[in-house]
C-alpha cells in the first residue's frame, strides 16, 4: 500500500481535484499545497481580495460541564473566566516546564469551550485535555464538521452578502449563522494578518459551502504554500517549527498569552518557570530576520554574529511575496534581539548579511470595531 493511500482525506478532497491542486500529504492527510495558478499569485490574491483555505484537518471539539472553564484553565495560561461568551482566544498547552505542546484556539460559549487545534497535534491535544479535565468537564470531539478559512480583506464583504449576521462581527468574535441556509460556526479569524473567518460546516455540506463561497467573484481556492508565506510575512508562529516543547511563551515571544490574572495566580503547568522568565528574562528569543539580498534563509540555518560565534538559528524562512524579498524568523541570543541588529545568515557555507527587525513584516488588517 503507498503511502497516498494511507493518507486521510477531508470532505473537500473531490473538490480540490477538480480543481486542480496539487496534493501533498501533510499531518496525516491529503491536503492542497497549491491550485494552477501557483502559490505566488494565491497569495497576492488573499492579500488583495479573499480566498478560500481548506483546513479541515484540524481538530475540534466541546469542553463543556459547569467545571470546564476551571479545568481548562489549568492547562494552559489564558484567562477564560473572564472571556465573555461569543468571544475567541489564542492560547497554549503547556508541559511542566513550560514548553508549548501546541497553540488552539478556544471560545467561550455557552456550558463551556469550543476548541480547534493543531492536524498534527489533535490526537495527543484531546488525551491531553481529557486526562487534564477528567471528572470536571466532558470534552466532545467533533469529528463530523469541515473547516475552511476564508481571508483577505474582502472577507468580510462577502460572508455578510451570504450571512447578513456576520457583518458586524469583530475580530475574535464567535457566532452561530446560517450561510445560503448552511448552519455554521463562523469565528472572525484567521492566521494569514488579514480580516477573515474560520468557518466550521457539517462535513456533508462542506463542499456546498465552499462552492458557494468560490462563486463569489473576489473569491479564489488558496492552498498550504500560501497559507505558509502568509503567516510568515504576519509574523505568526507555526507550531512544531517556531514554537515546539522546547520553547515557552516567553522565548517565543508570545508572553501576552498569559493573561494579566493568571501571571498573579499562577495555577499552570511550568508557571514558576514561565513567570521567573517574565520577571527576569529569557537567555534566547524568538525574533523577525530581513536578509540582505535574494537568498532565502531556510528553516534550520545558522545564525552567527559578525565576528562569526553561533547565536541562534532559523525556524521559518523564504519568500515574502508582498514584502518583495526573503523574510525569516528564528531564536537569537537575547543580547542580539535589538531590532537593526546586524547578524550573518550560513548558507550553503557562507555568510549572508541580514538583520533583526521587528515583526510583523506585513501590516495585519483584522477588523477590530
Amino acid at each position: 500500500m503507498s503511502e497516498s493511500e494511507n493518507l486521510h482525506t477531508t470532505p473537500l478532497d473531490a473538490l480540490h481535484r477538480k480543481l486542480g491542486a496539487k496534493m501533498v500529504p501533510f499531518a496525516g492527510y491529503a491536503m492542497p499545497v497549491q491550485y494552477p495558478a501557483g502559490i505566488l499569485t494565491e497569495h497576492l490574491h488573499t492579500r488583495d481580495a479573499a480566498s478560500l483555505f481548506d483546513v479541515s484537518h484540524m481538530g475540534q471539539a466541546f469542553l463543556m460541564g459547569d467545571d470546564a472553564i476551571d479545568a481548562f484553565e489549568t492547562l494552559v495560561p489564558g484567562d477564560y473566566q473572564v472571556l465573555a461568551e461569543g468571544k475567541t482566544r489564542y492560547t497554549v498547552l503547556l508541559n511542566n516546564q513550560g514548553g508549548i505542546m501546541d497553540d488552539l484556539m478556544a471560545t467561550r460559549i455557552p456550558g463551556g469551550l469550543y476548541l480547534v487545534v493543531n492536524a498534527a497535534c489533535k490526537d495527543q491535544d484531546f488525551a491531553h485535555i481529557e486526562a487534564g479535565t477528567k471528572g470536571r468537564a466532558t470534552l466532545e470531539i467533533l469529528t463530523d464538521r469541515a473547516l475552511v478559512a476564508l481571508q483577505g480583506p474582502k472577507a468580510g464583504d462577502v460572508l455578510a452578502r451570504l450571512a447578513p449576521a456576520t457583518a458586524d462581527m469583530t475580530f475574535m468574535t464567535f457566532r452561530e449563522v446560517d450561510i445560503r441556509g448552511i448552519p455554521c460556526f463562523a469565528t472572525r479569524s484567521g492566521y494569514t494578518g488579514e480580516d477573515g473567518f474560520e468557518i466550521s460546516v457539517p462535513s456533508d455540506r462542506a463542499e456546498e459551502l465552499a462552492r458557494a463561497l468560490l462563486a463569489e467573484p473576489e473569491v479564489e481556492a488558496a492552498g498550504l504554500g500560501s497559507r505558509d508565506s502568509l503567516r510568515l510575512e504576519a509574523g505568526l508562529c507555526l507550531y512544531g517549527h517556531d514554537i515546539t516543547t522546547e520553547t515557552t511563551p516567553i522565548e517565543g515571544d508570545i508572553k501576552w498569552v498569559v493573561n494579566k490574572r493568571r501571571r498573579e495566580t499562577g495555577g499552570f503547568p511550568g508557571a514558576d518557570i514561565i513567570l521567573g522568565q517574565l520577571a527576569n528574562g529569557t537567555e534566547r528569543t524568538r525574533v523577525g530576520i530581513l536578509p540582505e539580498g535574494r537568498a532565502p534563509a531556510r528553516e534550520g540555518t545558522e545564525i552567527q554574529d559578525l565576528s562569526g560565534n553561533t547565536i541562534g538559528t532559523v525556524t521559518s524562512g523564504g519568500f515574502g511575496p508582498s514584502v518583495g524579498g526573503p523574510i525569516a524568523m528564528g531564536y537569537v541570543t537575547t543580547a542580539f534581539a535589538g531590532e537593526n541588529t546586524e547578524i550573518n545568515l550560513i548558507v550553503r557555507g557562507k555568510a549572508l548579511a541580514a538583520k533583526v527587525v521587528k515583526m510583523p513584516f506585513t501590516q495585519k488588517s483584522y477588523k477590530t470595531a
